[in-house]
């Protein structure tokens, strides 16, 4: 899937051509030299020199000019035309943690890109504003300590014991049936998945229809490590289960644990549900979105997220 399945394109390499290199001339050279010597062609190829590799391309807005004051920048998948609104991600490993970043506090400027651009293969990353100079962006998986050491506040996980155990709803049931409705429903795929991740990222007809192929078969094989089948009845149930169980979960409370103000598991579940509910997104299939309407909870808690954080 677009978000942990792209790698980055290997730096092109090629020739630099060099001076000429004179060379005497041997008069007294056998005429066998001539006959036996190295093609004009050949010859002019190998006398290009030196060889070089170019120097890798940098990420795209990687290096901070010295005594500038710059913003935090999200990379993310999301229209140029949104990411100047700040309206969120259309990917919902980006989106968890744009609202996450959001909720703790921290200003940032989206970034359009895509996982070739990413140094680590995957959306998103964020590159710093501080300290200057900064090269080294900061992976997804080290956004939350990096927020926890900007604004100091309080890891979650520690807060209650059982934020693993609900957040494999969201990494297993809900995202199962999410990559399903997504990427293996041909309507939705040719809508929603393929006008963003496919016709985005390239105008080659060839390289859009092997990408597509590689989007879907990573969904397929993604799904096969949980069944030896993929059954869209018993996606959608556990989806069901699991919807139910975060109603239970969040109860009449604002937040997600009785929270004071939203963390990163309601970034998470906002993370699903803001998407699943986008009527913008051009579903033609949406059989998650019924399944969650039904929990008024959960759909009060994303309208209360987006109109405090997005709107």
């Amino acid at each position: 899937m677009p978000s942990d399945t792209h790698e980055s394109a290997p730096t092109p390499v090629g020739y630099e051509q060099g001076p000429e290199p004179s060379r005497p001339a041997s008069p007294s050279a056998p005429s066998t030299q001539k006959l036996f010597g190295v093609p004009a062609p050949v010859k002019r190829v190998f006398d290009r020199f030196p060889l070089v590799s170019y120097p890798a391309e940098e990420v795209p807005g990687s290096v901070h000019k010295s005594g500038t004051s710059e913003r935090n920048r999200l990379f993310v998948f999301i229209d140029p035309e949104q990411a100047t609104k700040g309206a969120p991600s259309f990917n919902p490993q980006c989106l968890r943690w744009q609202a996450y970043l959001k909720f703790v506090g921290i200003d940032f400027d989206l970034v359009p890109s895509n996982n070739h651009a990413s140094p680590t293969g995957a959306l998103p990353f964020l590159y710093p504003a501080l300290p200057a100079g900064t090269i080294s962006p900061i992976p997804s998986n080290k956004l939350q300590k990096w927020a926890i050491e900007q604004v100091h506040c309080e890891e979650e996980q520690q807060l209650n014991i059982r934020f693993d155990v609900y957040a494999s709803l969201l990494d297993h049931r809900i995202r199962n049936a999410w990559l399903h409705q997504l990427y293996l429903n041909e309507r939705n795929f040719n809508e929603v998945a393929r006008k963003r991740y496919v016709d985005a990222a390239t105008s080659s007809s060839v390289v859009q229809a092997a990408l597509a192929v590689q989007l879907q078969q990573a969904a397929r094989d993604e799904l096969l490590k949980y069944s030896e089948y993929i059954n869209v009845n018993d996606l959608e149930a556990d989806a069901d289960n699991a919807f139910e169980a975060l109603s239970t979960l969040l109860g009449t409370e604002e937040y997600f644990f009785n929270r004071s103000r939203p963390g990163l598991f309601d970034a998470n579940v906002f993370a699903y549900t803001y998407l699943i509910l986008d009527d913008t997104l051009g579903w033609k299939y949406n059989r998650l979105a019924h399944l969650l309407s039904k929990y008024e909870n959960l759909v009060r808690h994303r309208q209360l997220l987006f109109g405090k954080y997005f709107a």
